[in-house]
C-alpha cells in the first residue's frame, strides 16, 4: 500500500514573525527594507526566513505598493529585418540597460518590434512594468512615430538617441567624440578627410557628429567634405556605396570620419576591394565601439561611448522620472580607441 505523501505547508509571514520573536508588521518592513527597522532585527528576521525557506511574495508586494519591480526596454527594428543582423551597438546597450536595470533591483522585459503588427508599448497601463526605455533603429519612421504618439499619454520612458529632440532622450557625447576623430586624422597628418555621414537622417546623432568634424576641420583651416550615405540601406552597404562614390570622385584623400563602425566597416571593405590600403593611403575611423571593430582588417580605430555609464544613465533618468524628479543627464563620455587603421606606417 502506497504511503499518503506528507502535506506540504506554505511558510507565511507570521510563521517568520513567531521564528524571530517579533510581529509580522516588523516582517514585512523588515524584508522591505524599511530603514525603521534596526540592523539587528532586520537580520534576525533575514535568518528566520532562511531557517524557513521563506520567500516574499512579490505579486503580493506589487499589490500593496502599486509597483512591478519590472522595467520594458523596446527594441526597434527595421521591418522585417532579422534579428541576427541587428547593430552589434543595439545588444550592447541592451545589455547594459539589463545590468543597470538588475543591479538597482529591477527585472527587465525585453521585447522586438518592427512594424504595426507588433507595436506596443502601453506596458505602464496594463501593469507589466513602471516604465519603458527605447532603443534601436532611427530607420524605423513609423515605430518612432508610435511612440511619439504615445509619449503624450503621460507614460513614464526615455529613449536613446531619439530622432525627435522633444523626447526624453540620452545619447553620446557626439560632438566632442567626432572632434576626438577628427582631431586624431589630423594629427597623424592627414588634410584630406572626409566624412562620411547625413545630415537629414532621422538619426540625429550622425547630423551632431558631422558638425563636430566640421568644427574641428575648420579650426585646423581644413575644408569640411561630406560624402552622404543613401537612405534605406544597411549600415555596411551605405558604408560601401558611399566609399564607391569616393574613389570615383577622383578627389584626393587620405583620411575618413565614418559616423558609425558599421558604415565604417563597409567602407573598409569596399576600399580593401579596389585596391586601397588602410591606414597607408588612407588612414580610416569610425564611431561606436562595437567589438567587431576590433576584429576588423587592420583592426579599425573608433570612438567608443561609456556603455555602462549608458545603460546606469538610461536606468537612472526613467526612475527619476518615475519618483517625480529630475534627471538633466544626457550625455554620455565617450574615449578615442586609436587601433591600426590610423596608425603610422
Amino acid at each position: 500500500m502506497d504511503k499518503p505523501k506528507p502535506r506540504t505547508f506554505r511558510v507565511t509571514s507570521f510563521d517568520v514573525a513567531a521564528e524571530a520573536g517579533v510581529s509580522q508588521s516588523t516582517v514585512s518592513r523588515a524584508l522591505a527594507g524599511d530603514p525603521v527597522v534596526s540592523e539587528a532585527t532586520r537580520l534576525r528576521v533575514a535568518e528566520a526566513a532562511q531557517r524557513l525557506n521563506y520567500y516574499v511574495d512579490n505579486n503580493a508586494a506589487r499589490l500593496r505598493t502599486g509597483k512591478t519591480g519590472t522595467l520594458a526596454v523596446v527594441v526597434i527594428c527595421r521591418p522585417d529585418e532579422d534579428r541576427k543582423d541587428l547593430n552589434p551597438f543595439t545588444y550592447a546597450l541592451l545589455g547594459s540597460i539589463c545590468a543597470a536595470a538588475s543591479a538597482r533591483g529591477f527585472e527587465t522585459l525585453v521585447s522586438f518590434q518592427d512594424g504595426p503588427a507588433n507595436f506596443s508599448g502601453r506596458y505602464e497601463e496594463q501593469r507589466k512594468a513602471d516604465g519603458l526605455i527605447v532603443i534601436g533603429t532611427t530607420q524605423n519612421e513609423a515605430a518612432w512615430d508610435y511612440y511619439r504618439d504615445l509619449a503624450q499619454s503621460g507614460m513614464h520612458w526615455v529613449c536613446w538617441g531619439s530622432p525627435y529632440d522633444e523626447l526624453e532622450w540620452i545619447r553620446s557625447d557626439n560632438h566632442e567624440g567626432a572632434r576626438l576623430a577628427t582631431g586624431h586624422l589630423i594629427e597623424r597628418g592627414c588634410g584630406k578627410i572626409a566624412c562620411i555621414a547625413s545630415l537629414d537622417s532621422l538619426q540625429r546623432q550622425f547630423q551632431e557628429r558631422y558638425d563636430g568634424y566640421a568644427d574641428r576641420m575648420e579650426r585646423a583651416g581644413l575644408e569640411p567634405w561630406l560624402v552622404e550615405i543613401e537612405d534605406g540601406l544597411s549600415r555596411e552597404e551605405q558604408g560601401r556605396r558611399a566609399a564607391q562614390a569616393l574613389l570615383a570622385s577622383g578627389r584626393p584623400c587620405d583620411g575618413i570620419f565614418a559616423v558609425c563602425d558599421e558604415i565604417a566597416l563597409g567602407t573598409l571593405r569596399e576600399l580593401t576591394e579596389g585596391g586601397v590600403k588602410v591606414p597607408q593611403q588612407i588612414a580610416l575611423i569610425g564611431f561606436d565601439g562595437i567589438r567587431a571593430s576590433a576584429n576588423a582588417m587592420p583592426p579599425l580605430s573608433t570612438v567608443q561611448p561609456d556603455f555602462a555609464a549608458a545603460g546606469a544613465m538610461m536606468v537612472d533618468k526613467l526612475l527619476a522620472g518615475i519618483a517625480g524628479e529630475s534627471h538633466e543627464q544626457r550625455r554620455v563620455p565617450v574615449t578615442l580607441l586609436v587601433r591600426e587603421s590610423t596608425r603610422h606606417g
